[in-house]
């Protein structure tokens, strides 16, 4: 092993050293013989050499050739707890901003004019969600096909993205957002109500 020592190069200042600095580089030297980075003769060859020195540059010598230090047990514990919440943070933003496809609106089936839609259970088509009014919709059949109206609801109801303000026809296919619930009107069960309309 190579001694440590020497008055400072012409190149670097003469600073003296402190307490403090041999203070420093011990604690160092301690955790690294702790985490097994040195050995015991190599780490108490260096020490010899701290409380020796009488420049940084020494100092700064005693430290050069030894490795990064190794994280201690907790710090590479907190390390992948970190990893991990970055991870599912990651995989929670995946899923927000990959939308579920819409539901389907099914047409109710029958002879009846009008329907009530909210999340009251006293609604003739009951929406579990939220942001759904309690009284949010209505939906009424007319010779041409079918109307949906909003009732006051307090997120509104859209369709195809335009906010309804008063009755608007229904065409298969259109998307209808009951507050933040979108739905789309099924294809397959249009044709069979709309021919079923007196």
């Amino acid at each position: 092993m190579r001694a440590f020592g020497g008055r400072p190069t012409e190149s670097s200042p003469a600073v003296r050293v402190g307490d403090a600095d041999r203070d420093r580089v011990i604690a160092e030297l301690r955790d690294r013989y702790a985490d097994g980075s040195l050995a015991q003769e190599s780490f108490l060859f260096r020490v010899d050499a701290a409380l020796r020195a009488r420049w940084r540059d020494d100092l700064a010598r005693i430290l050069d050739d030894l490795p990064e230090p190794r994280p201690s047990l907790a710090q590479a514990a907190r390390n992948r707890l970190t990893r991990a919440g970055r991870a599912v943070r990651r995989g929670l933003a995946g899923q927000l901003q990959t939308p579920r496809p819409p539901l389907r609106f099914m047409l109710p089936s029958g002879t009846k004019k009008s329907f009530t839609i909210g999340r009251d259970t006293a609604c003739d088509l009951v929406l579990s969600d939220m942001t759904v009014s309690r009284s949010h919709a209505g939906l009424s059949r007319v010779a041409e096909g079918w109307l949906l109206t909003d009732a006051g609801s307090t997120n509104g109801t859209r369709l195809n993205g335009w906010r309804v303000t008063e009755p608007v026809p229904l065409r298969a296919g259109d998307e209808i957002m009951f507050g933040a619930l979108t739905m789309v009107v099924a294809e397959d069960t249009w044709h069979a109500r709309v021919a079923g309309t007196p």
